[in-house]
């Protein structure tokens, strides 16, 4: 059986990191992890060949070639999608999908013609769609009841992936998290408790990715890292030892919740096992926002006083910020801004928040009609809310791209990043000194021409370099990492501008701005008029 496994394209987003990539001659950020995962639990004499669209297309040989399309896709993926999809009936192919997009909305992948959903978690549909297979059916859905023990998954193929095209690599711990936060899909698709796999499985991932020749970023893809704490400790006591004996030949990123400032053990082993950065789901400094859509875990301590621990610590801190909760106060946007100031976040995902499929949020404006129609919703910085606010989305989207556009001010980027680093603690290990590769040298050389020469930045630059150099030479690699990623916003923040302003345009035309509230209040009255 021969199988091409297809990822479909990302749009424009905060990740995208074009401009970034460009420096040093790569592709994509990450690579599709959940196809390789795929292609580890089917039948290992199958054959396999894998296209991530964000690199090239699939060639007509390859087409030619399947005997069966596998495609899997988020959210935000969803027009790619369905068009291989299409693509690949058109040229007689049966085609299997999940991953999810498919798992949240499994309508709308069948309605374009896919044969084969194979939907929530892999470890227990993948194979009923193998005996399927195998007994030459040529359609089927397949949805599992309960989670899978996912010390059983495979290590993925990561042999099928271009690796040069990626910055990073990615592996998974855990998956789950424990929170209950309104808005968030992850424990719709993945559950509460957290499962996690062994320290041997993760490190025989590692292993295999090292003898590939892998000797960059792997990015610990778990939607909260620390959700299992003790698993995790586990893990890193382990990592800690595994990084030794290889010489640091990985620097990890992952994501948190923001309680990973309240256990100093854990931080510790995270940055004596290599982390580097974490990403915060913050959200609101409004603690009653935050209240509203259940996210209690941030309101136990001081959001501010957590970051700080967190990069004294020795992680460079990016957050995630959303604007549009509701009984959210005008200002919200400008509240945003003053907080990732005062924590001094270099990087921070900040969105107009949206309903996702089958989500608590999205169950409950549902059956308030608050729903717009014909919108999906999905995570990108660039869509317009997907539901009616309690204030004016008018005023929400104007704020929204103001706070965007001020987080992303290149001046005011590089202060919160030289104050970040400046007090950044560091590890007690540190890597053999090595010669940096020429594409590395050359991108330095970029980012110091137009962040040091050309721009109005040239000041700045220089100052807090030279200050970096003085009085914490240690983050100085990481500090200009970080630096270069003004590269990416100084674009990105005019497409978030002109893409919502081109969203906004549109519904005005349609004469649909009006609060929420204004629209219950005439529903009321309507009601009462009809009862009288």
């Amino acid at each position: 059986m021969r199988i091409l496994l297809v990822y479909p394209i990302f749009p424009k987003t905060f990740w995208s990191y074009e401009k970034i990539l460009e420096l040093v001659d790569r592709k994509v950020l990450l690579p599709p992890l959940g196809l390789v995962t795929v292609a580890a639990i089917l039948p290992q004499e199958w054959e396999f060949k894998l296209v991530d669209r964000n690199i090239r297309p699939a060639t007509e040989a390859e087409w030619a070639w399947a005997d069966i399309v596998i495609l899997s896709a988020m959210i935000v993926q969803k027009q790619d999608l369905l068009d291989q999809i299409q693509e690949a009936k058109k040229r007689g192919k049966l085609v299997a999908v999940g991953g999810p997009y498919p798992t949240s909305v499994p309508h709308e992948v069948e309605n374009v013609g896919a044969d084969f959903l194979i939907l929530d978690e892999g470890e227990i549909t993948l194979p009923m769609f193998i005996e399927a297979i195998q007994r030459g059916e040529t359609s089927g859905t397949f949805r599992a009841t309960e989670k899978p023990d996912v010390t059983s998954t495979p290590i993925p193929r990561f042999d099928l992936l271009e690796l040069d095209a990626y910055d990073m690599m990615s592996v998974q711990f855990s998956r789950g998290c424990p929170f209950q936060c309104e808005f968030c899909d992850i424990i719709v698709l993945y559950g509460r408790k957290p499962r996690t796999k062994t320290p041997a499985q993760l490190l025989a991932e590692l292993d295999c990715l090292y003898e590939l020749g892998w000797r960059r970023g792997v990015f610990m893809v778990d939607d909260n890292f620390i959700g299992n704490k003790r698993n995790v400790k586990l893990l890193l006591k382990e990592l800690k030892v595994w990084m030794a004996e290889h010489k640091y030949p990985f620097r990890f990123d992952t994501e948190a919740s923001i309680d990973l400032a309240q256990d100093s053990e854990m931080l510790e082993l995270m940055v004596e096992s290599g982390f580097s950065a974490v990403f915060l789901g913050i959200e609101t400094p409004d603690e009653d926002s935050l209240q509203m859509t259940k996210k209690f875990q941030n309101t136990r301590s001081s959001l501010t006083e957590a970051v700080e621990t967190i990069i004294k610590a020795g992680l460079r801190p990016m957050a995630g910020f959303i604007i549009g909760f509701d009984g959210e106060k005008a200002g919200a946007g400008d509240r945003i801004v003053r907080f990732a100031e005062q924590a001094a976040i270099p990087s921070t995902t900040f969105a107009m928040l949206q309903a996702l499929p089958n989500t608590a949020l999205w169950h409950r404006l549902k059956k308030e009609g608050r729903l717009r129609e014909n919108q999906d919703g999905n995570i990108n910085q660039t869509t317009l809310m997907n539901f009616l606010p309690t204030r004016p989305l008018e005023e929400l989207a104007r704020e929204y791209i103001e706070a965007f556009c001020t987080l992303y001010d290149p001046v005011q980027y590089l202060d919160r990043t030289y104050r970040c680093f400046l007090m950044m603690g560091l590890p007690t290990w540190k890597a053999p000194a090595k010669m940096p590769e020429w594409v590395v040298v050359k991108a330095l050389l970029i980012v110091i021409w137009r962040q040091g020469i050309k721009r109005e930045t040239r000041w700045k630059f220089w100052h807090h370099l030279f200050s970096i150099l003085k009085r914490n030479p240690g983050v100085i690699e990481h500090y200009i990492s970080a630096c270069a990623h003004n590269e990416h916003f100084l674009e990105y923040r005019q497409i978030v501008r002109d893409q919502i302003e081109s969203q906004l345009a549109e519904y005005l035309a349609q004469g649909a701005e009006t609060p929420y509230v204004l629209v219950k209040e005439k529903a009321e009255e309507k009601a009462e008029a009809v009862v009288s």
